[in-house]
């Protein structure tokens, strides 16, 4: 049954085009992603669907009857003053239902007052409504319903849009970063919640496992085409490389016939009656696929780091507390060259509190924090850097440095710098009043940088960018030689570049765990805490000891001898396979059949190396 159809979809702010022609359909019970990069327009898409932001061309058409809800990025509960009156001013009848049942335990002693709500509650079946407002409330921890509106933080008022959203029961749901200002343990109840509901969804999410887990089909908004993907977000990957792959023969192809047709153009006279029209035509269509671009974005930034020394940052009995709130109560640590940390814990447990007591933004209250000499940090906080919304970004970058030095005692203007961070020349020209909220954090990452940090402090820098850039972000810190720490719900993000944890389990206490944050969720309790590992570490050491000593078989040593000759061959498979894919004349069919002998040999040569390193810890 469709639910919601867009045709002509266009959209543009003066001479800079957003979208146009967009045409795409969405039927009950499918759950919908669209990915697109910062700028391309996925919040402008989100708002015309809702209705909150015209589009200039297209038709918006849902069926009939429907409830539609949307979860923006500025949260409005109109004239509500609590939070119980923004949660039950609703024309739902069950949660009228609640809200004078409610209203009737306040005042007991009239009887007709509560038998009257009392059988309202029983003719609706509310019950079990009443227990699901419950628990959505108590997992977005807003618990206290006389809270004021007012009073509410920027991640409070969005968890209050999100829990009145999903407590109304729409029947289609449109969310803009639902994950933001969500702590892990909330962002893992919201995916299960989703997951389980009978609900039609179109959301925008940078979480990667969230739409693994939530998703059935992915829009991808690239180069103002639409691709559907009828999958979740690692078949989307998989299927986008395919595309390419394909694109790139197509587009290798089109090159050569280019060359083909562009000689005879010139050989011909000028005179266009002489010429076919067809194949005048046809080459204008040939050139126009012969210049096509893939985009392979990669951020390639090599400022000279400054040099670490031995001493980098020690903390030696640090205690930090808030009236009764306890944030650290004698903690020590002594980072090491190239630690990679993350910092995990419920909200209000004072994570980015002790990241500024590293900066010595916050003060502590006993123990010692002793920087090292060498040591430079890039902080990159929430609230990112104040940018005058008048100038352009090559302005921001110029103010700091018009020259950054680079390896090996070269340089770069601030110009090439903003193109290798993926600001292209016409983008460097724009002000920064019209940036995404995603490209102004980009910028101001890129400003961090510049200023050669060898030790990163990120708290939260995956909100707003998008999966595109996410991307880069994450190559660019897996090859940073210096020491990071970071706070971040972005699981993906934490698994791949975090090698341990800092667990705030509250009250000051804080456990170093080794391992990145899906080893820590296989290693949490039920009742939150960490399981005891230390008797099982000690096994697992015995063990590999053990191991160590034994000697080779003789068909482990005839093995061992042979494997790497095999992998050489594999190899040179590999290379045999890469030309063929340059071949202009391989058709798709061919191309798949190669592309999966190229992923059989990679797993191959994977294994063989595997076995190969663990032979060689037995010599």
């Amino acid at each position: 049954m469709n639910y919601l159809s867009v045709q002509d979809l266009g959209k543009s702010y003066g001479i800079q085009t957003l979208f146009k022609g967009l045409n795409f359909g969405i039927d009950q019970g499918q759950k919908v992603a669209l990915v697109a990069r910062n700028g391309t327009g996925k919040t402008t898409i989100l708002r015309a669907l809702a209705g909150v932001e015209p589009a200039d061309t297209g038709e918006i058409v849902y069926r009939k009857g429907i409830q539609i809800a949307f979860l923006q990025q500025e949260s409005n509960f109109g004239d509500a003053k609590t939070v119980f009156e923004a949660i039950y001013e609703s024309e739902n009848p069950m949660l009228l239902a609640i809200r004078a049942y409610e209203a009737a335990l306040l005042n007991p002693d009239d009887t007709n007052v509560f038998q009257k709500a009392f059988d309202q509650m029983d003719q609706l079946e509310a019950w079990d409504y009443e227990v699901k407002v419950k628990t959505i409330l108590s997992k977005l921890k807003l618990d206290d319903l006389k809270q004021e509106v007012s009073v509410l933080s920027g991640g409070q008022r969005k968890r209050l849009s999100l829990a009145k959203i999903l407590i109304d029961q729409p029947d289609f749901l449109i969310l803009d970063e639902p994950t933001n200002h969500l702590d892990l343990e909330m962002i893992e109840w919201l995916q299960e919640y989703l997951s389980k509901e009978q609900v039609t969804l179109f959301i925008v999410t940078h979480d990667r496992y969230f739409l693994d887990a939530i998703c059935n089909e992915i829009l991808e908004l690239e180069e103002g085409d639409l691709y559907r993907y009828k999958g979740n977000y690692t078949y989307y990957l998989e299927k986008k490389e395919e595309r390419q792959a394909i694109l790139q023969t197509n587009i290798d192809k089109a090159k050569n016939l280019y060359s083909k047709e562009l000689e005879w153009m010139r050989r011909q006279p000028k005179a266009r009656g002489t010429k076919s029209k067809a194949r005048i035509e046809s080459f204008y269509g040939v050139e126009k696929s012969a210049k096509k671009r893939i985009k392979n974005d990669k951020v390639q930034l090599e400022v000279q780091m400054t040099r670490l020394g031995s001493k980098i940052l020690e903390l030696h009995k640090v205690s930090k507390a808030y009236g009764d709130l306890k944030i650290l109560d004698q903690f020590t640590y002594t980072f090491k060259k190239r630690d990679r940390i993350g910092i995990v814990g419920k909200n209000g447990v004072g994570k980015t509190t002790v990241l500024n007591m590293l900066t010595g933004a916050e003060s502590i209250d006993a123990g010692k924090i002793i920087l090292g000499d060498t040591v430079v940090i890039g902080y990159y906080t929430q609230s990112g850097m104040k940018m005058d919304e008048g100038k352009r970004v090559i302005e921001i970058v110029r103010d700091i440095a018009e020259y950054i030095p680079l390896v090996g005692g070269r340089k770069m203007t601030a110009a090439q710098l903003l193109e290798r961070f993926l600001f292209s020349k016409d983008a460097q020209w724009k002000h920064v009043s019209v940036l995404s909220g995603g490209e102004k954090k980009r910028l101001y990452l890129l400003t961090i940088l510049m200023k050669n940090p060898n030790f990163l402090i990120l708290d939260e820098p995956t909100n707003d960018l998008d999966l595109i850039t996410l991307k880069v972000l994450e190559d660019f810190l897996d090859e940073f030689e210096g020491c990071m720490i970071t706070v971040s719900h972005d699981r993906y993000f934490m698994d791949r570049l975090v090698d341990h944890l800092f667990v705030f389990e509250g009250a000051g206490q804080v456990k170093d765990f080794p391992g990145n944050y899906t080893d820590y969720r296989a290693n949490v309790s039920s009742d939150g805490k960490l399981k005891q590992t230390k008797s099982k570490e000690k096994i697992v050491v015995k063990e590999k000891v053990v191991e160590q000593k034994r000697k080779l078989t003789y068909n482990e040593k005839k093995e061992y001898d042979s494997i790497e000759s095999v992998i050489d061959v594999l190899e040179q498979e590999k290379v045999t396979i890469g030309i063929q894919f340059n071949d202009p004349s391989l058709d798709s069919e061919k191309m798949k059949e190669l592309g999966i002998r190229l992923k059989a040999i990679d797993d191959e040569i994977a294994e063989k190396t595997n076995r190969w390193m663990e032979l060689a810890e037995l010599i």
